[in-house]
């Protein structure tokens, strides 16, 4: 009789938390607040399908966008949304209490008519390597999902030891390649800056204010950096960076040092970034390497 009590007891505590309001600011500093942790999400981002599975609450996905497919279980879910469109009706009738929606992702207005359904709608934007961690605790406490905390302390864990293991190294120059036809790059805002500078390079363009700022040719000649980085899905090389090879003074060209990495994990704000850009401080270290005068790390 004691332990069916106990159990009993249990298991109205659990309905108490399940019932209970959460809330949390997303990244415009709007609050969010639920009558009850979210049991029906709308996820508008692949990152963030990819975090909810991370902190334990992709089961609440009803849909998402074309390109989440990760992990596994997110390519089953039925796509409302692709590029930067949305259809409204099937958001409506997936019948969500939480829209959790990328910010750079859709313009003002479609965020704007997301909201008109009259659902609680979360935008992420996170600026820093830390507002991935950021967003996950969120996540959770919008969900009430326990893995959250674990998430994001394994991430940050991740983070931190490339910092320590890299960041006062000697500094290496790098160009970060995101489109070649209009030759675009990163600015000193981007998170991936700040995820340069944890593996003790510099992003040669990161005085410039855009996110994603276009440059010529000849400046990224002049800047002469170490290393040219770029990203494609799955790290596949397909050339995007061969057009470098005109120049084989410059000295990323010299040193063998242009670098594809996994576009589907350095570009989404999710803890897989943190493994993806371990193996960018590896390929980083081993320019530091060439011009030291050094042989590579076997």
């Amino acid at each position: 009789m004691r332990a069916a009590s106990l159990l009993a007891a249990a298991a109205l505590l659990g309905a108490g938390v399940a019932g209970a309001e959460v809330q949390a600011n997303d990244d415009a500093g709007t609050p969010i607040v639920l009558a009850q942790p979210a049991q029906r999400i709308v996820s508008l981002a692949p990152h963030l399908t990819e975090q909810l599975f991370a902190i334990g609450a992709g089961d609440r996905v009803v849909a998402t966008t074309d390109f989440a497919d990760y992990p596994e279980a997110a390519q089953k879910l039925p796509r409302v949304a692709r590029a930067h469109n949305i259809d409204l009706e099937r958001v409506a009738a997936a019948r969500p209490d939480l829209i959790v929606v990328w910010g750079s992702g859709f313009p003002p207005a479609t965020i704007a008519a997301l909201r008109r359904l009259g659902v609680p709608v979360y935008v992420d934007e996170p600026s820093s390597l830390d507002g991935i961690a950021a967003s996950m605790l969120r996540l959770g406490r919008l969900t009430a999902a326990a893995g959250a905390a674990d998430a994001a302390a394994k991430y940050r864990a991740s983070i931190d030891r490339l910092r320590g293991r890299y960041s006062s190294r000697g500094e290496v120059s790098v160009f970060y390649q995101v489109w070649p036809q209009p030759l675009m790059t990163l600015g000193g805002r981007h998170l991936l800056s700040e995820g340069l500078r944890a593996c003790g390079a510099r992003n040669v363009f990161e005085q410039l204010a855009p996110i994603a700022p276009q440059v010529s040719v000849e400046a990224v000649l002049a800047a002469d950096p170490q290393m040219i980085v770029t990203a494609e899905p799955g790290g596949i090389d397909r050339g995007a960076l061969d057009m470098w090879k005109r120049f084989p003074l410059q000295r990323a060209v010299a040193g063998g040092h242009l670098v594809t990495i996994d576009a589907d994990r350095i570009n989404r704000h999710t803890p897989r970034l943190a493994d993806e850009l371990a193996l960018l401080c590896e390929r980083i270290d081993a320019a530091r390497r060439t011009a030291a005068g050094l042989p590579s790390r076997p």
